[in-house]
């Protein structure tokens, strides 16, 4: 088929490289002028590292990687709130930092190629019959055969779905840049701290890039949206001193931040669809389903999208069977997802001090019973299904980790 990809995020590039490979002729429309990676790391999980062992990027990504076995949440003061360790679901498992921009590489260098990037083409509409798009000149391009939208949370073209269920901004956001990793002294650790649910800091480490060998984390500052040039008339001195008195290992790491353009500024939509395609039109990653970063899905979300939809159109003739079989394996995967992104929200940014307390009481015993345990390693490696299922993971890929390792707190 002829197809056009509008987006070349995670969800774009990888949709790209896989139906390429299939034999698709591809198209992607990219609005940046010089297309590249937008934040500055995430953490990969198991379900999404499988995609990549698929695609045969695995080695790569264990390269520039840092592997990742736990996740801890204290208060200042050191009582914890949150720790979960990958180990518990099993012994094989663990979570991937990346730096997005390692990421992107491996996959453009992987697809070059194979397909034609029109970058400097933003997309802001598409044909009644949903074969050709159109540009903000004018200029309509095509006809295809199947159109993917995979233009993010801000897409401008899920509306021509018609099946918008739910699209709305989350209050808070985020402040965020890749560090120096130096000395940290949690190399294999997602480190958070909370101060009740009105601040929260993160450190990842997320490993290298091509190009740049300095192993790095990435930094989170939580805040509400609404006060982010507050933040900024306030200075990025008073901010450091705050830093520095909640967690002093973190405000160290910032050394070298002396401007507050330093740090990019991000922002997240709740986004739900009843349906995710109309005729030749479908839809992929944060376009779908977009959702706050609490529970650390969205690559790995984008990557299966990818997957599933060049699996779903080698089983099926047609393109309506095909895209109704790739909503039905993905909406019953993701659903749970944005339930529980949705209630998590508020327990870890919103000003609901009496929400945030009963978090430190309870949300630490709730992850040591039997069945909250496991409900809860399962929904951050991204293998639950629905809310009492699990999403198995390929026996090949489980030797795979066994025979791969990847760099653990800076060394191999």
């Amino acid at each position: 088929m002829h197809i056009a990809i509008v987006g070349y995020g995670t969800a774009g590039q990888a949709a790209a490289l896989l139906l390429a490979r299939d034999g698709h002729r591809v198209e992607v429309f990219e609005r940046a002028p010089e297309p590249g990676p937008v934040g500055a790391g995430f953490l990969l999980q198991p379900t999404g590292l499988q995609v990549l062992w698929e695609l045969g990027l695995l080695p790569d990504v264990m390269v520039h990687g840092r592997r990742v076995n736990r996740l801890y949440g204290e208060t200042p003061c050191g009582r914890a709130v949150m720790d979960m360790r990958y180990s518990g679901l099993d012994a094989r498992l663990f979570g991937l930092g990346m730096q997005r921009g390692a990421l992107f590489t491996l996959l453009a260098d992987a697809w070059a190629g194979q397909g034609v990037l029109h970058p400097g083409h933003a997309i802001d509409a598409i044909s009644d019959d949903t074969r050709r798009i159109r540009d903000p000149h004018g200029r309509w391009h095509g006809p295809f055969d199947l159109v993917v939208a995979a233009d993010g949370s801000a897409s401008r073209l899920r509306g021509a779905t018609g099946a918008v269920k739910r699209e709305a901004m989350y209050p808070w956001g985020a402040l965020w840049r890749l560090v120096p990793q130096g000395d940290w002294a949690w190399g294999d650790e997602l480190r958070q701290r909370y101060v009740a649910a009105r601040k929260m800091i993160g450190l990842l480490p997320v490993g290298t890039r091509p190009g740049d060998d300095t192993p790095r984390l990435s930094f989170f500052w939580s805040l509400p949206v609404a006060d982010f040039d507050g933040w900024r008339a306030r200075g990025l001195p008073a901010w450091r001193d705050e830093i520095a008195r909640l967690w002093p290992e973190a405000d160290a790491r910032l050394a070298d931040t002396v401007d507050p353009d330093q740090l990019a500024r991000a922002s997240y939509r709740d986004v739900t669809l009843r349906h995710w395609h109309r005729d030749r039109l479908v839809v992929l990653g944060d376009a779908a389903h977009g959702m706050s970063p609490q529970l650390g899905q969205g690559v790995n979300m984008a990557l299966m999208d990818a997957m599933a939809l060049r699996d779903a159109l080698r089983l099926q003739a047609d393109v309506a069977p095909a895209l109704q079989a790739y909503q039905r394996q993905r909406q019953a995967h993701v659903g749970v997802y944005q339930f529980w992104s949705r209630w998590l929200t508020p327990i870890f940014q919103s000003d609901l001090d009496w929400v945030a307390h009963a978090r430190d009481v309870a949300f630490l015993p709730a992850g040591r019973l039997p069945g909250g345990r496991g409900h809860m390693l399962r929904v951050l490696s991204g293998t639950q299904q629905g809310f009492l299922g699990t999403l198995a993971l390929k026996p090949d890929f489980m030797r795979a980790l066994d025979g791969i390792r990847a760099p653990a707190s800076g060394k191999m």
